[in-house]
C-alpha cells in the first residue's frame, strides 16, 4: 500500500487553523456545559441542585434511586446493624428491608431506597442485596462498631449524617430520611401532605396535637424533607452548631425550634402522628392506622432486633387473621394488642 505524499505547507497551515477553530468551539464556546454560565451582566450564576454533564458517585446514586419528582428514601447503616446481633435469628437490615416485604404498599418503594453505608462491610451487604448503595467517607472515625446511644462516637456519627443530609439537599433532592430500627408496615407517603404545602414533616416520641414547634418532643429518626432555600438554610445553621456543645444533633435542632427558627426562616413544619407514626415511647392504639413502628425509647442494638422482631410477628399475626376472617376485621383490631418492648425497657438497667 502507498502512503500518501506529505501535504504542502499551505495544506497544512489550513489543516492546523480548522483544527484551531474547531477547539475553540469545544472549549470555549458559551454554550459549552462543562464551563460555568454567566448572566448578561458578567456574573456567575449560582445553581442550587443543578446537574451537570459531570456527576460524582453520590449524584449517580442519588439519580438512581429517586422517584420522578426527585424524592430518594435515605437511610445510613454501618457493620453493626447489618451482622447477626448475639442470640437474634435475624440483624437489624434484615428487619428493616423484610418490614419493606410486609408492608401493604411497600415493596415497590425499595426501588428508592439509598442504603448509606460508613464502613466496607456494610457496603458489602448492601451489595450483596442488590439495592442501592453508596459509601460515606468517614475521615478519621470507625463508625462501624455499635454506637450506644449517647455515647462520644454516637453523637459524631449523627452529626456526620447531619452534613451529608445536607448535601443532598444542596443537589436539589427531597427526601425521607429513616433510621433501619423503623418498621415500614403501610406507605407513609399516603399519610404525608405531599401537595408541595409542607417544608419538614417530622415524627415526634409523644403527641400532644400541639402545633407550635416548641411543644413537640421531635425525633430525626423518620421525617419528610423538601429540598429548597428555606430547609438548605435550617441544615446549614443546624449543622454550624455542631462544635458548639457535645449535645447530638436531635438536641440541637430541638432547641433551635424552640428558639424561633421556624418563624425566623419561614418554615412550614408538620408534626406526625404517633397514630400513624409510632414507636416504644408511644405505641400507636389503632392497628388499622399505624404507618412506621419505630424502636425508639431503645439503648441498645440487640434489644432493638428482639422487640422488632415481636413486632413484625404482631403484624403477620395480624395481617393473617385479618385475611383469614375478614368479616371479623372491625373485631380484631380492637382486640390487637402489640408484645409488650420488654427488651428494650430492659436496655436501661444498669448493666453488671
Amino acid at each position: 500500500m502507498e502512503h500518501p505524499k506529505d501535504l504542502c505547507p499551505g495544506t497544512s497551515a489550513i489543516v492546523f487553523l480548522l483544527l484551531a477553530g474547531l477547539l475553540y468551539l469545544c472549549v470555549w464556546s458559551p454554550s459549552n456545559p462543562l464551563l460555568p454560565f454567566h448572566e448578561p451582566n458578567g456574573s456567575p450564576k449560582n445553581y442550587t441542585g443543578v446537574e451537570f454533564l459531570v456527576k460524582d458517585e453520590l449524584d449517580l446514586a442519588l439519580d438512581e434511586a429517586s422517584m420522578p419528582n426527585k424524592t430518594v428514601i435515605i437511610a445510613v447503616v454501618n457493620r453493626a446493624y447489618v451482622e447477626q446481633s448475639v442470640n437474634a435469628e435475624n440483624t437489624m437490615l434484615d428487619l428493616f428491608l423484610e418490614s419493606f416485604w410486609l408492608g401493604e404498599d411497600t415493596r415497590a418503594l425499595l426501588e428508592h431506597l439509598l442504603l448509606v453505608t460508613v464502613d466496607q462491610t456494610a457496603y458489602d451487604r448492601c451489595m450483596f442485596k442488590r439495592l442501592h448503595c453508596y459509601r460515606l467517607v468517614t475521615e478519621g472515625v470507625d463508625f462501624g462498631e455499635e454506637k450506644v446511644y449517647m455515647s462520644r462516637d454516637f453523637v459524631k456519627m449523627m452529626w456526620r449524617r447531619t452534613l451529608f443530609l445536607l448535601d443532598v439537599l444542596r443537589r436539589g433532592y427531597s427526601f425521607i430520611f429513616t433510621d433501619t430500627d423503623v418498621m415500614w408496615l403501610r406507605n407513609p407517603f399516603a399519610k404525608l401532605s405531599l401537595n408541595g404545602t409542607e417544608d419538614i414533616q417530622i415524627s415526634v416520641d409523644k403527641f400532644y396535637g400541639d402545633p407550635r414547634p416548641e411543644h413537640n418532643l421531635i425525633n430525626t429518626g423518620f421525617y419528610h424533607i423538601r429540598s429548597n432555600n428555606r430547609t438548605i438554610s435550617l441544615f446549614e445553621k443546624w449543622y454550624s452548631l455542631n462544635n458548639s456543645t457535645w449535645k447530638k444533633e436531635q438536641d440541637v435542632l430541638i432547641y433551635l425550634l424552640r428558639q424561633g427558627i421556624v418563624t425566623q426562616l419561614h418554615l412550614r413544619v408538620r408534626f406526625l402522628e404517633t397514630r400513624h407514626f409510632s414507636g416504644f415511647c408511644e405505641d400507636s392504639r389503632d392497628v388499622s392506622y399505624v404507618t412506621t413502628v419505630h424502636a425508639n425509647c431503645c439503648r441498645h442494638i440487640n434489644a432493638k432486633v428482639m422487640d422488632l422482631t415481636a413486632v413484625l410477628r404482631d403484624w403477620k399475626r395480624f395481617k393473617a387473621a385479618v385475611t383469614k376472617y375478614p368479616n371479623a376485621a372491625r373485631n380484631i383490631t380492637m382486640s390487637f394488642g402489640w408484645s409488650p418492648h420488654s427488651g428494650c425497657w430492659n436496655s436501661w438497667k444498669p448493666q453488671h
